[in-house]
This record gives C-alpha cells, structure tokens and sequence, in this order.
C-alpha cells in the first residue's frame, strides 16, 4: 500500500455493507481502509483514533445517527471529508447532512467503481452527489432552503461582492450542477482556468467545498431553485 493513500473509515450498522466497501475499497492500489464503525458514536471515535481522509457515513444508526456523527466531524476535523450513504435517492435527511458539512453522498447501490471513484474525488477536494439524482437533488434542497441548528450557511447576498464577475459567473454554473468540464465550455475557457475560478469562489468564501459552494449560491440569491 502506498504511503499516500487514502485513508477511509466505512461506518454503517449493516454488518455486510461494511465489509462489501471495505473489501472494494481494500482491492484498491490507492485506498486503505483504516478502520470500521457500526454506529454514528463508533466513527467519530474512529475518526479521532485514524484521522482519515475520508469517512463514509450511513445517514441511520443506533446510538448515534449519522447526521449527528458528521457534524461532530466536520466540526472537530475539517480534513476528514464525509461522504453520507443513503438507500434513497432523494432522502430528507440528505439536506440536513450537506448543511452539516458533508461532501456529498451516495446510494448504497453504487457500482463498485463509483465508490471507489467517488472516494478519490471527495479526497481531491471535490464534492460528491450521486450522478443520477445531482440536478434533481439541487433544485429541491434549494426548494426546501432547511432552516434552524443544522444549517452551517445563511449567506448574506454582500459577500458575492467578493468574486469577481467571472468567479459569480462560475458560480452560478456550479449551483446549476455542471462539471468542470461543462463550464469550461460555457464560458469558453479551458478546464484549468475553471478550476482556479472554483478554487477562487471557495477560498473568498471559505466554503469547504463545490456542494457548500452550491448551497450559499441559492442562500445568497445568486441563482433561484427552477432557474436552470
């Protein structure tokens, strides 16, 4: 195994789901799983024990929820990226978790390269929403805008005023759901100087990354749930 790879710690209370992640994730050259979790109470321990790059998270477990498990996290390790799993494609619950700071999610049923992919990108520093359901998912958590404790951004419409023209433009695509790729071809611009726009968005915003970036876009009125 190599010294720079990713560390991951598979939480779930499904005995069998961890140890199928586990061994898919294990098979890879470049992911080791450094340790296993079968509530909510479990993982934040793992975390704090093995400081991993990322944890993969089921949204239900005893003793502690998954929701509860990734603010503790997210809070206390901003490094740990946090990938939420769900059996739904549209769960309420995923709302709650990307305001507590999660990358993004996936669906149980992910095919085995996705996972290990969707490992790789979230360890990269980009966010993570199952592809199936991403432009669907946006609009309805625009739509739904939570509200109370759980939400980490209420983003006031000044602090656009922050990016530069071609950084909102950026940000506007991004909140729409489209990929490096598909910005570069909107603004006719190379897949480089996009990600130095996403990278300039995140820094002067200091969001953790693309789904928060996303979620202040909406907060901040930038784009309208249905505008894209």
């Amino acid at each position: 195994m190599s010294r720079d790879a990713i560390r991951v710690v598979v939480a779930d209370d499904q005995e069998l789901v961890r140890a199928g992640f586990g061994m898919i994730l294990d098979a890879q050259p470049d992911i080791e799983v450094v340790a296993e979790a079968a509530d909510g109470a479990q993982a934040v321990e793992a975390v704090r024990e093995h400081r991993p790059d990322v944890l993969l998270l089921d949204v239900r477990m005893p003793v502690m929820d998954g929701l509860e498990a990734a603010r503790r996290v997210c809070g206390e390790f901003p490094d740990t990226k946090v990938i939420m799993l769900t059996t739904f494609d549209i769960d309420d619950y995923v709302y709650d978790a990307l305001y507590a700071g999660a990358s993004g999610f996936l669906l149980k049923d992910v095919r085995r390269d996705d996972l290990a992919h969707g490992v790789r990108m979230v360890a990269c520093g980009e966010a993570l929403l199952a592809p199936s359901v991403t432009r669907r998912l946006i609009s309805e958590f625009a739509a739904r805008r939570p509200s109370g404790p759980a939400a980490v951004l209420r983003a006031p419409a000044k602090l656009l005023d922050r990016l530069t023209i071609r950084e909102q433009e950026t940000l506007r695509l991004l909140a729409r759901g489209l990929s490096n790729a598909e910005i570069a071809a909107e603004l006719v611009v190379s897949e480089h100087t996009v990600k130095t726009h996403v990278s300039n968005v995140l820094s002067k915003l200091q969001l953790r990354d693309r789904v928060h970036a996303v979620v202040f876009a909406y907060e901040a009125g930038a784009v309208v749930a249905g505008e894209a």
